[in-house]
């Protein structure tokens, strides 16, 4: 067993010291570089016509999978030494575990990757974890986590229940007029707390075989409830004093009551566990509702608890050496849908045979028969998208929707019109009132219900956000809604109102300005916005300005922090990123501008095998400040994508391309 997490080193795409690019220098040729990285990418398409990349998280989502199988007795020795190694090789030079790769010391992931190797056997006084140690009681101990890991601890004994806000298990019963409703939560919000409210209302206790214990990141006594509760705001004292009145009906409660309630809940999962794809499609809510089965007695025999488990396993990568992690979740609709732009782009016939599979694969996975929880607030709309998973009927997206869509009409527009004309119908339906799209609910945006005590991870709702918005857009104008269309001026105007004073637009589901703008831009191209309008040059400055010496682009997670934005840009670049901006410049008419030529130059002489580009940053985003990821195919469909549209467009002399994306 390894004594001492392995020292952070740089890996070549990390370097920051590489030569500026010259700009005499020959480039790769294109035509062949475009060839091998399409047949690279082809090669990667499975039998049924999709593509699915791996998903990496934190050390969080691995942590919490031997948690899980602690808390129930379920452990598979081999799997969990995998998932400690994993662990272990993520710590940092700082002694913790960041929530991306450089970032800075998370008090949350720190302590649950600490508790998950103790659990696993590394012993206390090993060099790694007494590092890690030291790190966490510097920055006030494990009292500092936030809530969703305080509940894990109580549920280990760790901490008293008094640590964890109140969160009653007759929510289910509350009407929708009240100011707090599971609806006007996000659906990832939604399906992690409704089987928490049945662990909260039972409070089991893990069963924890070893009988292992994380006294000591307590930088004072794990029972003093003080430390867990400080208010943000004047609203957030509100609460917390709600709070307080809370745990007087906690104590007089009646036993029926509750019965019935965990009932109510218990049904609403059940309803939704969406077969071996789990409950939500995400990792937090499958582990809550096997722990809430565990505890109301279903065995593990019992057909339902095993379809869970096995819903959770399937989120494990495949062994890789004496390494493995466990997936939040599967993306093969999204990975599917930009790898199938890409080889378009890159001139793979629409009609050949892997085109053709991977159009009948979108075909097969649109969601028609069910309305799920978006329906709530748009009872008369009918079905008609995708989801992010393979299956997650309940919860199709927003953003996969428009970008498959935008596939299947560049792939044959007469041939899907049923399922475009059915995407259409959905996209224009979720459109919010204020002109914007979110990703899974229309007009979730309930800010208030950021101030209650349960949400201190602030990614509690689902407003609409710009990189969504311009996907819609994009889709509606490349099938030939005009910018005078309501929804699309609207969505424009939303647009508009988006973009920063420095001329960039925020990414909420990807890193992050390069991220957000490049969509912007899209939208904006494809809706005919002039290319000399104020916006669009304020954003082709703002990019340019980003460029680094070697002609890519660069952006870190720390760019969701304010106090962190410049240090983000500081980073190396990465060839996903650099795709990006040089899509977005392109999207603004800069298709011969020295800075378009110096990212070609960046993309094609940068590290790369066959379909993949070599890539380690983290280049997208769960929740803000919260939740990182890494999405393995960006590096694959991103820079063939750039290339090959900067060929298309150079060999047919436009200035702009003809998509919405």
């Amino acid at each position: 067993m390894a004594e001492q997490a392995q020292s952070a080193k740089l890996l070549p795409d990390e370097r920051t010291d590489r030569e500026p690019v010259s700009l005499s220098e020959p480039l790769a040729p294109l035509d062949s570089l475009i060839a091998e990285a399409r047949d690279g990418l082809a090669a990667l398409q499975q039998p049924d016509g999709h593509w699915v990349f791996e998903l990496e998280a934190d050390a969080t989502i691995p942590s919490e999978y031997i948690l899980l199988n602690h808390f129930l007795d379920e452990r598979d020795p081999e799997v969990e030494a995998r998932l400690a190694n994993y662990i272990r090789g993520r710590q940092e030079a700082h002694g913790g575990w960041p929530l991306f790769r450089g970032g800075e010391l998370n008090v949350s992931c720190t302590v649950k990757a600490y508790y998950a190797l103790k659990l696993a056997g590394d012993a206390p006084d090993a060099p790694h974890m007494a590092r890690a140690r030291e790190a966490v009681l510097a920055h006030g101990g494990a009292a500092r986590c936030n809530v969703f890991t305080r509940i894990t601890l109580a549920l280990f004994g760790q901490v008293p229940w008094r640590a964890v806000p109140t969160m009653p298990i007759e929510i289910m019963y509350l009407p929708r007029w009240f100011p707090f409703h599971l609806t006007k939560v996000s659906y990832w919000s939604r399906t992690t707390i409704v089987p928490l409210l049945i662990l909260m209302a039972l409070r089991p206790r893990a069963r924890n075989p070893r009988d292992v214990d994380i006294r000591e990141l307590f930088a004072v006594p794990p029972e003093d409830e003080r430390q867990y509760f400080q208010a943000r705001s004047k609203r957030g004292r509100v609460f917390l004093w709600i709070d307080r009145c809370l745990r007087l009906y906690d104590a007089v409660r009646p036993k029926a009551v509750q019965r019935r309630a965990i009932d109510v809940a218990l049904a609403w999962c059940v309803a939704r566990l969406n077969g071996e794809d789990g409950l939500g499609g995400i990792f937090p809510p499958m582990a809550n509702i096997l722990m809430a089965l565990d505890r109301l007695g279903y065995t593990r025999d019992d057909s339902t608890r095993q379809t869970v488990r096995r819903a959770l396993d399937l989120l494990l990568t495949e062994p890789d050496g004496d390494h493995q992690y466990c997936q939040p979740c599967v993306s093969p609709i999204w990975d599917t849908s930009l790898a199938a732009h890409a080889m378009l782009e890159a001139g793979e016939a629409a009609g050949g045979d892997g085109m053709a599979r991977a159009m009948a694969w979108f075909e097969k996975r649109q969601i028609l028969d069910i309305k799920g929880d978006w329906a709530e607030t748009r009872p008369g709309l009918s079905p008609g998208g995708w989801a992010f998973q393979y299956w997650n009927d309940y919860y199709p997206d927003v953003d996969d929707t428009a970008v498959v869509a935008m596939a299947l009409h560049r792939a044959d527009p007469v041939k899907h019109a049923t399922a475009i004309r059915r995407a259409e119908t959905w996209i224009l339906g979720m459109q919010s009132r204020n002109g914007g799209w979110g990703a899974f609910d229309a007009d979730n945006a309930h800010y208030h219900l950021n101030h209650i005590p349960f949400a201190d991870h602030g990614a509690l709702l689902d407003p609409p956000t710009a990189d969504v918005s311009a996907r819609c857009l994009g889709f509606l104008c490349q099938i030939g809604h005009a910018p005078e269309h309501p929804a699309v001026a609207a969505g424009l105007a939303y647009l508009r109102a988006e973009q920063e004073e420095n001329g960039s637009w925020f990414g909420r589901w990807g890193t992050n300005y390069i991220y957000g703008t490049w969509s912007a831009l899209c939208a904006f191209n494809i809706a005919g916005q002039e290319t000399d309008a104020a916006l669009m040059r304020k954003a082709v400055t703002w990019l340019e300005s980003k460029q680094h010496a070697d002609g890519g682009w660069g952006e870190s997670g720390d760019s969701y922090y304010p106090e962190r934005i410049d240090a983000a840009f500081e980073k190396a670049s990465t060839p996903s990123q650099t795709a990006w901006a040089v899509l977005g410049l392109m999207a603004a008419g800069e298709v011969d501008s020295a800075a378009v030529a110096r990212g070609i130059a960046y993309l094609s002489q940068a590290p790369h095998d066959g379909a993949q580009w070599q890539e380690v940053a983290y280049n997208a985003v769960g929740f803000p400040r919260v939740f990182f990821l890494r999405y393995h195919g960006y590096s694959a469909y991103f820079p063939l994508w750039a290339l090959a549209r900067y060929r298309s467009l150079k060999q047919g002399n436009q200035q702009r391309p003809a998509y919405g994306i």
